[in-house]
């Protein structure tokens, strides 16, 4: 591949390819950016700390299996939780929102409900604890040994994404200093925790209204066990919910009948504190913020949805792109055979694909950055960090999904096939763009909030491509040397979403007064689709910055290569819009597939080395049989 001397020109290619020798110096580079790196020795050892979570995915103890019934799959995946927790500190990872993010990244290929069962475990309900003030009667001794497994009740029947609503109760009796955890009527019950039988006993964090003498100061989270060796405790009762698709979780209903909790049950902090008189204190003056502050692993989850998205997508494109590599169909002449891979209707959409995992991978990478840093005593940053988390989850889960079912379809019936693994990753993606909040409603809630911001219209004044240009320049040759500027690229995705803002901002003007709900109704497609595009000049920018820190000319021009490829094909999503604003000129739109077209072709032999950048262990992929060229075997052995 041709060195490239300067940010602003992309590599061209005379003839397009599909044999180049995957080269170790770029995968090795590309595993670099992709995994570290950071303290720590080397690749995959660095600041984000993925080497011992690939280790743990290379081992074939911890290894789905697709065969045996639903209650055996459930308990074999509670067997892998102990193991993998034999391997970690269980309180040191919980304090670590950075590997926990890095741990469901590699489980999210090896185990769906792995993935679930540590994510709620060791973030939602060892992370809450930590978070709150500790307290010498509530020992973590038994959780950190796993002796019981932690939960997490939040989310009920009724009450879904307006969780500030919720009904469970916990009232405080001052003579025996001891609280009542009850659930008021059947809307009220806690809506699928993993609360069933397999696994062993369980504790939870339970989000309930503490009042006291009646009155409600918000809802904290009380520490409550529900079971042990024999079933549900005395208080508790637990109805298993129907089979979901995917990786079998023990989801149920879970509802309190005046459950007695000590005094240390309820969960601390500055955002509210209750003395054993009952004389409540707070911080905070918001039942909303209370609610929000002791709810505050979410953020954390939410990291953890977006680095299971981006995992099983890898998954999913290093099995498609090689079994397209060593999947062979009739050539021209019938004594030849070529590989599917050779067709540019087959591996282009793959292509795209893995551009956009590349730009996924650079988007989280930056979230789990600007988590990491951000100062929770100061509101206005801890809000934008939030904001950052929350857009990054929902797009790179509704990209993993679509990425997903792609290179499914891809693999033609044998992906459809459990043991090849992309029917389970198909089915866990839902899952993932329902946990932590809704995509759609983190989307209106980050529309809502860019719409209220004081902010600066669209940058610039011309086209795009008026500066770059040239006087004296083809009107051809100006747009496409335009479009191989990345800067120029960029550019137009910064545009794209500040001009859809600036437009819901009119819808929303323009609404009638007095009426919140029509005006919210008129301004919100415009602000939704900003943030969307938001979203993509983030994940843009990131993996340019990839990009301009590449040491070796080659890895520097394949990312270059996918920057484009992913850019244009957003820009072209945009073009209406930036056409009308006179941001995008009209030779620009015009040569827009022609340059796009050049990225397929340098990008085409460069696939392997792609996907084995992401370090997928061959263990982990020979328990899939189309991601190996032995697949016929596995059906014939």
């Amino acid at each position: 591949m041709t060195a490239i001397p300067s940010r602003r020109t992309s590599p061209e290619s005379a003839t397009p390819s599909t044999t180049v020798t995957p080269s170790t110096a770029v995968t090795a580079e590309l595993t670099r950016l992709l995994f570290g790196p950071g303290p720590g020795p080397g690749p995959g050892g660095g600041g984000h700390g993925h080497r011992p979570w690939r280790a743990l995915a290379a081992d074939p103890a911890l290894h789905r299996w697709t065969d045996g019934s639903v209650a055996d799959r459930i308990a074999d995946s509670y067997r892998r939780l102990r193991l993998l927790d034999e391997r970690v500190d269980a309180a040191a990872l919980a304090a670590d929102p950075v590997r926990l993010a890095a741990l469901h990244e590699w489980t999210a290929p090896v185990d769906g409900a792995l993935t679930v069962l540590a994510g709620i475990h060791y973030n939602l309900f060892l992370g809450s604890l930590l978070d709150h003030d500790p307290d010498p009667k509530r020992p973590l001794d038994e959780y950190l040994r796993m002796d019981r497994v932690g939960t997490f009740l939040c989310t009920e029947l009724a009450h879904g994404n307006d969780a500030t609503a919720l009904e469970t109760v916990a009232d405080y009796d001052r003579t025996d200093r001891t609280f009542t955890l009850h659930t008021p009527h059947p809307g009220a019950r806690k809506f699928m925790p993993n609360t069933g039988p397999a696994g062993g006993p369980k504790s939870a964090v339970v989000a309930a209204r503490l009042r006291v003498d009646g009155h409600d100061h918000g809802i904290f989270l009380f520490h409550a066990p529900l079971t042990d060796e024999a079933g549900p405790l005395p208080g508790v009762t637990v109805r298993a919910l129907p089979l979901r698709p995917g990786s079998p979780v023990d989801h149920c209903l879970t509802s309190f009948d005046r459950l007695v909790l000590p005094r240390e049950a309820l969960l601390t902090g500055a955002h509210g504190r209750l003395a054993d008189d009952g004389t409540f204190s707070s911080a905070l003056g918001s039942k909303r913020k209370r609610f929000l502050t002791a709810i505050g692993r979410v953020a954390v989850g939410k990291l953890c949805m977006s680095a299971s998205a981006v995992g099983g997508a890898r998954l999913a494109l290093v099995t498609a792109v090689r079994y397209a590599h060593h999947r062979e169909i009739s050539d021209t002449r019938p004594d030849r055979r070529r590989p599917l891979w050779s067709l540019r209707t087959h591996h282009g959409p793959l292509l795209a694909g893995l551009a956009t995992v590349y730009a996924m991978t650079a988007l989280h990478r930056a979230a789990v950055a600007r988590w990491a840093g951000h100062d929770p005593a100061d509101p206005a940053d801890r809000s934008a960090a939030e904001r950052q988390v929350a857009i990054t989850k929902g797009w790179t889960t509704w990209q993993a999904r679509a990425l997903i079912i792609e290179a499914r379809e891809r693999c033609g019936a044998q992906g459809l096939l459990p043991v090849n693994g992309l029917a389970a990753l198909a089915a866990d993606i839902e899952g993932t763009i329902t946990a932590e909040g809704d995509n759609l409603a983190l989307w209106a809630k980050a529309g809502a909030e860019l719409l209220l911001e004081e902010g600066e219209g669209p940058e610039g004044d011309g086209p795009a491509g008026d500066g770059p240009a040239g006087e004296g320049a083809s009107e051809e040759g100006a747009s496409e040397g335009d479009l191989a500027d990345p800067a120029v690229r960029q550019a137009l995705l910064g545009v794209a979403w500040r001009l859809r803002l600036a437009r819901a901002r009119v819808r929303l003007r323009a609404a009638p007064a007095g009426d919140g709900l029509r005006r919210w109704n008129s301004a919100a497609p415009d602000a939704l689709t900003a943030v969307t595009a938001r979203a993509e000049s983030d994940a843009g920018a990131a993996l340019l910055a990839w990009a301009d820190t590449a040491a070796d000319p080659a890895t520097r021009a394949v990312l270059l290569d996918l920057h484009q490829l992913f850019t244009l094909d957003r820009i072209a999503d945009h073009a209406t819009t930036l056409l009308a604003a006179g941001r995008l000129t009209g030779a620009q739109a015009g040569a827009l597939p022609d340059v796009q077209e050049r990225s397929f072709g340098r990008l085409a032999g460069h696939a392997l080395a792609l996907v084995d950048a992401f370090d997928l262990p061959e263990a982990l992929l020979d328990r899939h049989p189309i991601a190996t060229a032995r697949y016929q075997e596995a059906f014939t052995a």
